[in-house]
């Protein structure tokens, strides 16, 4: 895998796909505080500076594709798609992670960067399968993987640790050939 270009825009009709940068801390942070109540027990996103530069490396890893979501035409950051664990040779998978501010929920900006997401993990980094794993209880989630294709393969127990508490959650997939048939 090549090094990544800082200037990677993945453009969707609504929103885009940029890699985060050192200048985006205070629009972030700033977003994730305020949506603290909304992403209570389901995600723990980066609310200060030093959260925020562990974001932030965590990209520099060829493992790890870490893009925010920006409002177009405007430019306004609403929220973060993520692919984690990537794993080239006979597995060729990721896992795929995503959360939107509270003030953007429910306007279509993460059903559309899921495709982007899609698009980019299977044409650019050549993987056949993307894994997202969901709480039960999360009913917007599992609409937006279901909206994008996703099938459900299974549940595990006391699977993820969010805001110290163990959650179980449902793993959803999306493998390469169902993504060719819904283009």
């Amino acid at each position: 895998m090549s090094e990544k270009d800082p200037q990677l825009q993945i453009k969707g009709k609504t929103i885009y796909l940029r890699y985060l940068r050192e200048e985006d801390a205070a629009e972030f942070i700033a977003l994730n505080e305020a949506s603290r109540r909304f992403h209570r027990g389901l995600v723990s996103p980066p609310t200060d500076e030093a959260s925020f530069e562990k974001f932030l490396s965590r990209n520099k890893s060829q493992t790890n594709e870490s893009f925010i979501i920006c409002r177009r035409p405007d430019d306004k950051i609403v929220g973060s798609i993520t692919l984690s664990q990537i794993f080239h040779g006979n597995f060729c998978s990721a896992y795929l992670g995503y959360f939107v501010g509270a003030a953007f929920g429910g306007k279509g900006f993460m059903s559309e960067a899921i495709r982007l997401i899609a698009r980019f993990a299977f044409r650019d980094l050549k993987l056949h399968r993307i894994e997202a794993n969901v709480q039960p209880e999360n009913f917007a989630s599992i609409a937006v993987l279901k909206k994008n294709g996703f099938t459900k393969e299974g549940f595990s127990r006391r699977y993820l640790k969010i805001d110290k508490k163990w959650r179980d959650h449902e793993r959803w997939a999306l493998i390469k050939e169902d993504w060719r048939k819904q283009k």
